[in-house]
This record gives C-alpha cells, sequence and structure tokens, in this order.
C-alpha cells in the first residue's frame, strides 16, 4: 500500500496536516503525518531526519511529502526510506551546503515578496504578520484552531546545512499555491526551475494551501502517484 508521508513547515505541527490527511484515509491511503521538534533548540535537520524516520518504522512505497520549511527534511529522508515520490509544497528547495537560514537571501525571497505586495496593492514596507501573509484564506474556525496548534521555530533547523551532494535520485514534483503571498508562485517557479529545473504545478490557495484547500491539493498528489505507477 502506497504511504503518504506529511512532513510540516516551521513549527513542526502534523496538525497543519489533517485535512489532507483525513481526505486521504478516505480514498484508502496509509497516512503518516509526523510532528517535528521545531520548538526544540537542540533539534536540527539531523533530527527532524531522525523523527521522520522513526515515525516511518518498516512502511514501504512511501510518497514524501514535504511543506515550506519541510523542503530541508523532505530530500534528506530520501537516502534512508523506500521512497518513490517526493513532493515539495511551497518549498524551500536547498542547495548542497546551504541552511534553511541563508536560503531566504539566497533566493532573493524578500525581494519577491514585496513585489508581490507592490502588484496586489499592499504596503511592502508592513510588518511581515500571520494574517496578511499565513491566514489570509482560511476560516475564521481554521484560524482559531489554528493558534492552538501554533508553535514557534527554533533556530536550530536554520542553522543546519543541507548535507547532500546531489538531489536524491526520486521522482520529484512541486506545487505552489496559486495565491502564496510569502512564496509567491512566479518566485517558487522562478526557484525551483533555477534549482531542480521544473516547473511547479499550481493549486488554489496560499502558503497554508494544506488547510484552505486539502481536497485540491489531495487531487493533485494523487494525480502524481497514478502517472508514476
Amino acid at each position: 500500500m502506497t504511504t503518504y508521508v506529511l512532513i510540516p513547515g516551521a513549527g513542526g505541527s502534523a496538525w497543519y496536516w489533517h485535512g489532507v490527511s483525513d481526505e486521504l484515509s478516505r480514498r484508502g491511503r496509509d497516512v503518516v503525518s509526523v510532528d517535528l521538534p521545531g520548538n526544540d533548540p537542540r533539534a536540527g535537520l539531523p533530527e527532524y531526519v531522525d523523527t521522520v524516520v522513526d515515525a516511518v518504522g518498516d512502511r514501504t512505497d512511501l510518497v514524501v511529502v514535504g511543506q515550506s520549511l519541510g523542503g530541508f527534511t523532505a530530500p534528506l529522508v530520501c537516502p534512508r526510506l523506500p521512497v518513490s515520490l517526493l513532493v515539495l509544497v511551497n518549498g524551500m528547495i536547498p542547495r548542497p551546503g546551504e541552511t534553511p537560514g541563508e536560503w531566504w537571501a539566497n533566493t532573493g525571497q524578500e525581494a519577491a515578496r514585496r513585489a508581490n505586495d507592490a502588484r496586489e496593492g499592499r504596503d511592502p514596507d508592513a510588518e511581515t504578520d500571520l494574517a496578511t501573509y499565513f491566514l489570509h484564506d482560511l476560516s475564521q474556525a481554521q484560524i482559531d484552531a489554528s493558534a492552538e496548534h501554533n508553535q514557534d521555530e527554533s533556530e536550530a533547523a536554520f542553522a543546519t546545512p543541507f548535507t547532500l551532494d546531489v538531489w536524491p535520485a526520486v521522482e520529484t514534483r512541486v506545487v505552489a499555491g496559486r495565491d502564496d503571498r510569502f512564496f509567491p508562485a512566479d518566485f517558487q517557479r522562478r526557484v525551483a526551475e533555477d534549482r531542480l529545473g521544473m516547473i511547479p504545478d499550481e493549486v488554489p490557495g496560499g502558503h497554508l494551501a494544506a488547510l484552505s484547500h486539502p481536497m485540491e491539493l489531495v487531487d493533485r498528489l494523487e494525480a502524481y502517484v497514478k502517472e508514476s505507477a
């Protein structure tokens, strides 16, 4: 049976994936949603990878999905697990030796965000707040629930370099949220083409597309699985 391994972004809460996980389970898929030690100041990327590997256990035929910061962890688990497909969703695509902390300047994320803000009529000099950049397409019920699961990300992971010399030899797909204000879709296209030589597929929703549009994201993931079969 195909197992989806869902890796969250900053903060490390598996709850982020609950809508996707529920829908995948409804469609008969096995799902492992991983809680990462994001707020542990002693835990960097190696500890994140160990956590994922331990959560998966002896499962095989894995589809590993990494969200945002999870884009650093997801490829690192591939040499240690029987992964058949790797998917990054609004993901930070790393280069060898790069830390997540270096990724922002290396990719020009801030300039891309500011340019997108100006295009969409927001003040590019305004504070980068949760409501504007992460919660804008969520219902109030989702916003309230997310506050209960929100936790800070320690600096440890951001200081850990990406240790693979080459991208893992695993079929890879990239998904971008069409309405992502934090990692604008055109920015994600540029980074994915530059670093992986591929153009992302788009789904509706912002940076937290798995919360705002879980059905559409599941449809895209399932399409990848069928294409790779």
